[in-house]
């Protein structure tokens, strides 16, 4: 999903988000995506879709050994190099459907946020067990399916512009579904909650915590963040290889 990130007018709008300027701490789901995170010292990370690099940058402050950020998008990378390098850091062209490492290379992974993308799971979810070590984990924050399945990924308004409710339709039909996202028409991929679990325990993967981001106490008085609580956005997940469990 490189080509919309590539195209400069999306790409300067992407840069305005407040997670783009801001990093993690303006990511509302972080607190409890950051919670399923095993201990990171000495342990070898990859990215995959690592945008900014963000997520980058904090395992290599965390003490992680090496950290490949991996993203199909020049520009994305062009950008993590500014802003987050690290010596522990390197960043290359790659995609969560094409990356080709041996067996063993990795013992933490990473998605955040990449996964809508991708109209395939199952081969990748192999390919990032292959890429793991005995016990290592694979963490995921994709777009919930509630989400994905939104029409349009809007609410429904009223006449006066207040959000009524949050439509669902076409749940049962994976596959790419047309949105507006930052004034650009782009496809996401939908995916039921069933592919995405049973996918990786098809895989092999152990699921170890599974959530769903939703806006913590002190943000509730931010503009529309109540109604962040009328339906999830976001799927958080932890899963281990072998089923054998690091310390957490």
């Amino acid at each position: 999903m490189s080509g919309v990130y590539d195209e400069v007018g999306f790409f300067d709008s992407y840069a305005e988000m407040d997670r783009s300027r801001r990093g993690l701490a303006a990511a509302g789901e972080w607190p409890q995506f950051r919670a399923m995170f095993p201990p990171l010292e000495g342990k070898r990370v990859l990215d995959l879709g690592c945008g900014y690099g963000w997520h980058c940058a904090y395992a290599a402050g965390q003490g992680a050994q090496s950290v490949l950020g991996l993203d199909p998008s020049g520009r994305m990378l062009a950008e993590a190099a500014r802003r987050n390098a690290g010596e522990r850091i390197t960043y290359a062209l790659g995609s969560a459907e094409d990356f080709d490492c041996p067996p063993g290379s990795f013992d933490v992974v990473i998605s955040n946020l990449a996964l809508h993308y991708v109209a395939e799971l199952e081969p990748v979810f192999r390919r990032v067990y292959a890429a793991l070590s005995g016990g290592g984990v694979f963490l995921i924050n994709i777009e919930h399916p509630t989400f994905t399945a939104g029409v349009d990924e809007d609410w429904v308004y009223s006449a006066q512009g207040e959000p009524l409710y949050w439509p669902v339709d076409r749940y049962f039909y994976p596959g790419g579904r047309v949105t507006r996202f930052l004034g650009h028409e782009i496809v996401k991929q939908h995916h039921t909650l069933a592919q995405i679990l049973g996918g990786l325990l098809s895989a092999g993967f152990r699921l170890e915590a599974v959530d769903e981001a939703r806006p913590s106490g002190d943000m509730l008085s931010l503009p529309g963040m109540r109604d962040e609580l009328r339906r999830p956005m976001m799927l958080l997940i932890r899963a281990s290889k072998n089923g054998e469990t690091e310390e957490s």
